[in-house]
């Protein structure tokens, strides 16, 4: 059996991996091994590794020795050091990485010098801060690459990646958005304590390269929804630099009857309030990537997902600056962008994965990269 170790950092990046984790665990062909990192262990943002134990897989290493800071590049070889030692008494033959957190860059580093095979999940894609940098440099380390969409894979062909090692199967997370068993809305208002009827959902991230700007920017959007006069259900957003800047604006939210704020909701009932919401607003990656698939409209803020998507293909987004009054207009304008689309894949990326996992060339291509150049492909 081959075995296989998945490394989650954020409560995001688990949202994805996770069928692909369920279905490698239950796979007669793979052993599972999962080391949890990063965001999840710090309980000021939910303490979200409770969520991944809650799951019931059988190999779990929670990374307690880890050492916080402000700083990500102490952070970065922090996790290294303490993945090294993991990776030394597992000996797994495969280590699947997703997006641009710096404990994906950290597995990829750890596999590519121990001479371990590397995947990584959503690569090719663009994000208008310092997780762009991160995500192309995961790329160059990974040996395979499984993509959400055309443009990502062309995006890793410029990287000078083999044509053969880039798979598309779409986001693995539409398989769960897709997936009759999601809660009822009205379980999930009832777990979490929604009293509203109707909702937006307000999920804002720092830009780390925009931090002296940062304070700036929350400002005008925090004012914008509270003159709105609507309902929100806020989420505590990353913990990169800029992130205590966000939520001392949050604090000017409590107390007041139209907000709901929580550190973290569990992904399964995050999907359920996306789907009834009436919009999401933000700069959060799920404005651009899960809202398209409900057709929920989606209010993007700056500059932290430029570039991302396509106007024509993906035409549920507003994109506007972090103004008040230039977020009151699109808030305004919601129901003009309730379209639907399905830009990064159809709910069956998991068997897709799958598929690929089972056969020969995975396995038995060279550790050694080559640098494709353009004259090569074309």
């Amino acid at each position: 059996m081959k075995s296989i170790v998945f490394i989650t950092g954020t409560r995001a990046d688990y949202g994805k991996l996770k069928p692909l984790m369920q279905a490698v665990e239950q796979s007669e062909h793979f052993t599972l091994y999962i080391y949890i990192s990063g965001m999840h262990l710090l309980e000021k943002y939910g303490g979200t590794y409770h969520e991944v134990i809650k799951d019931g897989y059988s190999h779990v290493q929670v990374a307690f020795g880890q050492h916080f800071s402000d700083s990500m590049s102490y952070n970065t070889g922090n996790v290294i050091c303490d993945l090294t030692g993991y990776v030394n008494s597992i000996q797994p033959d495969l280590i699947i990485v997703h997006g641009d957190r710096i404990d994906a860059l950290a597995g990829a580093i750890v596999g590519a010098l121990n001479n371990i095979r590397v995947a990584h999940i959503e690569g090719g894609e663009v994000s208008g801060t310092i997780d762009e940098s991160i995500r192309h440099a995961i790329s160059k380390f990974a040996h395979f690459h499984f993509v959400s969409n055309e443009e990502a894979r062309i995006r890793l062909i410029q990287l000078g990646e083999a044509q053969e090692n880039i798979h598309v199967i779409g986001s693995p997370d539409i398989d769960i958005m897709l997936s009759p068993d999601l809660p009822s809305l009205a379980c999930a208002k009832e777990r979490y304590d929604i009293p509203f009827g109707q909702y937006g959902i307000l999920m804002y991230h720092p830009v780390t390269t925009e931090f002296p700007v940062i304070r700036d920017y929350i400002r005008e959007l925090v004012d914008a929804v509270i003159a709105s006069g609507r309902h929100y259900i806020v989420i505590y957003p990353n913990n990169d630099l800029g992130t205590e800047i966000i939520l001392s604006e949050y604090h000017r939210l409590e107390g007041n009857p139209n907000f709901r704020i929580f550190p973290s909701i569990r992904f399964e009932y995050f999907l359920t309030f996306l789907r009834h919401a009436q919009f999401m607003i933000g700069n959060s990656s799920a404005g651009i990537r899960e809202t398209c698939v409900y057709g929920v409209p989606s209010i993007d803020i700056g500059n932290r997902q430029s570039g991302r998507y396509l106007p024509d293909k993906v035409q549920n987004i507003q994109h506007v600056n972090a103004g008040r009054e230039e977020i009151l207009s699109a808030i305004h304008d919601i129901e003009h962008y309730r379209i639907p689309s399905r830009d990064f894949g159809n709910g069956n990326s998991t068997a897709l994965f799958m598929d690929i996992l089972s056969k020969d060339p995975l396995w038995n291509s060279s550790l050694q990269k080559r640098f494709n150049t353009l004259t090569d492909i074309y």
